[in-house]
């Protein structure tokens, strides 16, 4: 048995379909259907109920997801404690979170919270929120930042998962301050549309945005100039004047406080996004105790 099908199989549950797991996990579809089926002919049940779309686990496979997660992380513990690195009692707290978030708030949270920690050091797996919740499940962080939207919500379970808001921020849209900026208005027009610098396909952002464009009673005459998943290299094309970005405002505060940005529009055209801790009941560390008991006494 390979353990990479223990990874394989915790993506799949949390993402609720093949395509968005084999994408996560870097695989074809092909390949990725195979290993489960492998891991399925291993354990001699099926995991996965194929009747049903979406996806979903069956009997079966509900049990076996939280013992995948618990093998995983044993695993995980071994190679660490065999690789020289301290286990169980040690004072590190791996953090999976957006790229956004660890760049633009973590440090700043950091620093507040380790009063809270004592001794305890942060590791920090940074990617996108899709990875981070997997990171999370699979237990390969204790603890998960993400945002959080009521109509793109996380699918944790509360009985086992405990969440803790650490606040709101907005999504709003930014252009550089430069003398083209003044053509980057919205909604745009047919003859001078406004240039875009937008998410990836799937990107959690891109899927906020989306329902901003969808609120909003005006028609969006737009053309996209620049794409990606990362909210920082929309940052810096904005601020070189490409093009107009809808930016959470912690990552686009410095840069308005040096008046690289300025916002573009109004307030129709931004939205709030709650950012939420999460973990896992079940299995936190004594480090992640003294952590979110001291956020909780906040």
């Amino acid at each position: 048995m390979d353990f990479r099908w223990l990874q394989d199989f915790l993506s799949l549950a949390e993402a609720g379909n093949f395509t968005s797991a084999a994408e996560a996990r870097h695989s074809s579809q092909s390949a990725f259907s195979r290993r489960i089926q492998s891991l399925e002919s291993w354990l001699g049940v099926e995991l996965i109920d194929r009747s049903r779309y979406p996806t979903a686990l069956t009997p079966a496979g509900e049990i076996f997801r939280q013992h995948a997660a618990d093998l995983l992380k044993k695993m995980m513990d071994s190679r660490a404690e065999l690789q020289g690195e301290p286990v169980g009692d040690h004072q590190t707290i791996t953090f999976a979170l957006p790229h956004t978030l660890a760049i633009s708030s973590f440090p700043q949270w950091w620093d507040a919270w380790r009063e809270g920690v004592g001794g305890s050091s942060c590791r920090l797996l940074a990617s996108n929120v899709h990875d981070a919740v997997t990171a999370l499940v699979s237990g390969l962080a204790d603890v998960l930042i993400c945002y959080h939207h009521a109509q793109q919500p996380v699918f944790l379970d509360p009985v086992q998962y405990e969440k803790i808001v650490l606040g709101t921020e907005w999504l709003r849209p930014y252009a550089g301050v430069r003398p083209k900026a003044r053509l980057f208005t919205l909604p745009g027009t047919v003859k001078s549309p406004a240039p875009l610098l937008s998410y990836s396909s799937g990107a959690f952002l891109a899927r906020m945005v989306d329902i901003i464009l969808d609120s909003v009673p005006d028609v969006l005459h737009a053309a996209t100039k620049c794409e990606s998943d990362m909210a920082n290299v929309l940052l810096e094309m904005a601020i070189a004047g490409h093009g107009v970005a809808w930016l959470p405002e912690h990552t686009a505060a410095p840069a308005v406080q040096a008046r690289q940005l300025v916002r573009v529009g109004d307030d129709r055209w931004t939205l709030p996004l709650t950012i939420c801790l999460y973990f896992d009941r079940l299995h936190k560390t004594p480090d992640v105790d003294r952590l979110t008991q001291y956020l909780a006494d906040l």
